[in-house]
């Protein structure tokens, strides 16, 4: 068996990825570090939601640095907690590294943005239904057609 795309162009995959969520931040970020902050924090308030098996139902759907970003530093024994409001939860993710985050408001939003132009729609669409309707909200991004959400070839 070959060497799964995602794994064998990963730099290009998560430097693609990394550049739509900055573009859909807007100016505020400023640098990839910057970008890769804001969406660290989005994955680990998502996570925080999840059971051990949704997290990795999950992660097997994201692209391989994505997928590494969201197990890094998991403790897999921690509660489930329940999904807030959204701008809880964008709030949560700017608590992140406080020192050097400036993460806009929209970061979910654009997150998701980022997320869908990335995985195969089908696979995520099925997954996050499984998880449960806040799954989906979550990673919803509202006013933005499927066109423009279809997954990109790198």
């Amino acid at each position: 068996m070959p060497m799964p795309w995602s794994y064998k162009h990963s730099e290009k995959e998560f430097k693609s990825f990394l550049k739509d969520a900055r573009d859909r931040m807007g100016q505020v970020l400023e640098s990839d570090n910057m970008a890769y902050t804001a969406v660290d924090g989005v994955l680990h308030v998502f996570r925080r939601r999840l059971t051990p098996p949704q997290v990795i139902a999950f992660g097997d759907v994201l692209p391989s640095t994505l997928r590494a970003m969201l197990v890094y530093g998991w403790k897999v024994d921690a509660v489930p907690l329940p999904f807030g409001s959204r701008s809880e939860m964008i709030r949560e993710a700017q608590e992140l590294r406080q020192n050097h985050n400036i993460t806009p408001l929209n970061v979910i939003e654009a997150t998701g943005y980022a997320i869908w132009r990335h995985v195969n729609h089908q696979d995520l669409a099925r997954v996050l239904a499984q998880i449960g309707p806040e799954a989906v909200t979550f990673w919803h991004v509202p006013g933005v057609s499927a066109k423009e959400l279809q997954q990109q070839i790198i």
